[in-house]
């Protein structure tokens, strides 16, 4: 399943705090007065628990073992570690352990899906099909 990010404007922060203030003082909160990206979040978020879909929502600062990075990129983690090593994601260690942001690896994760299209339109004009 691929990441999704979400960068919350001033609008959004704002509208989040006060919904979160009065959810937490047991009052109500008006949907449709929230900004339209935070509102989208929220569905979109609805919709998969709904579907009885895993949810996570982590701060893209956050620090990952390297089971975790490679559990959300879908490889190994030697792979991953090996990836590591040349640099393709960058990388801390904290005594022998590594650990990566949550950055980096949705980072490596848009551009490596990026390159694969890229390479599939590349492969769709040299064929001449009428695919762009």
């Amino acid at each position: 399943m691929p990441t999704q990010q979400y960068m919350p404007s001033a609008n959004d922060a704002e509208a989040a705090r006060v919904a979160f203030e009065s959810l937490r003082a047991g009052g109500e909160v008006s949907f449709e007065q929230m900004p339209d990206a935070l509102r989208q979040l929220l569905l979109d978020m609805l919709a998969l628990i709904a579907s009885n879909e895993p949810v996570a929502i982590m701060p893209l600062e956050s620090q990952l073992t390297t089971k975790e990075a490679a559990d959300l990129l879908g490889i190994s983690r030697p792979h991953l570690v090996k990836l590591l090593e040349r640099g393709e994601i960058p990388f801390t260690r904290v005594g022998k352990h590594r650990r990566v942001l949550l950055k980096d690896v949705v980072q490596y994760q848009e551009r490596t899906r990026q390159e694969a299209l890229d390479e599939l339109q590349r492969q769709a004009q040299e064929l001449n099909l009428d695919y762009y």
